[in-house]
């Protein structure tokens, strides 16, 4: 099986087959997200201490907080999967 990495920020690099969804945190549904995966003991905070822009929700429950627009983390998706040949 071929496990394709993508960037996240500041050396931070998430499994891309993993990823279910990227979202803004703004709304409060996603806010409770992000408090209920702290609870659990899921919750990864890769923003450095920046501001959260992206939430980035796994397969496996897990959720990754990034300091990158969600925009940026989805073009890397694009740009990884056209370079790849997927």
């Amino acid at each position: 099986m071929d496990i394709k990495l993508i960037n996240i920020g500041f050396g931070n690099i998430v499994a891309a087959n993993r990823v279910i969804a990227i979202v803004s945190p703004e709304s409060a549904p996603i806010k409770r997200i992000i408090s209920d995966a702290r609870e659990r003991g899921q919750l990864v905070d890769a923003t450095y201490g920046r501001r959260t822009r992206a939430v980035i929700i796994t397969d496996s429950g897990h959720v990754i907080l990034s300091a990158i627009q969600p925009e940026t983390v989805a073009h890397r998706f694009v740009v990884h999967k056209e370079t790849s040949g997927d």
